[in-house]
């Protein structure tokens, strides 16, 4: 495991200790909780950039055309 020395505002320092406290949890668990879910985010933007851009606009329509134009049935209604 590595240490890492960082500096934050005051003003994020202490929202940080309110947020761990609210939490039951260290300032050091909250900070790699954030850090993870930040980079989850960031690696899943790249990934779905990177299959948009394998994507067939033209087979797509295609395919959709191919869709009937009908009402969805009533389980499968959005409400």
């Amino acid at each position: 495991m590595s240490t890492l020395s960082i500096r934050l505002p005051d003003s994020l320092h202490e929202r940080l200790k309110e947020a761990a406290r609210k939490e039951g949890i260290s300032m050091n668990q909250l900070i790699t909780l954030a850090v993870s879910e930040k980079l989850s985010v960031l690696m899943t933007v790249d990934y779905l950039k990177e299959r948009a851009a394998q994507g067939d606009r033209h087979a797509f329509e295609d395919i959709l055309s191919k869709v009937p134009d009908v009402e969805p049935d009533e389980m499968d209604r959005i409400r």
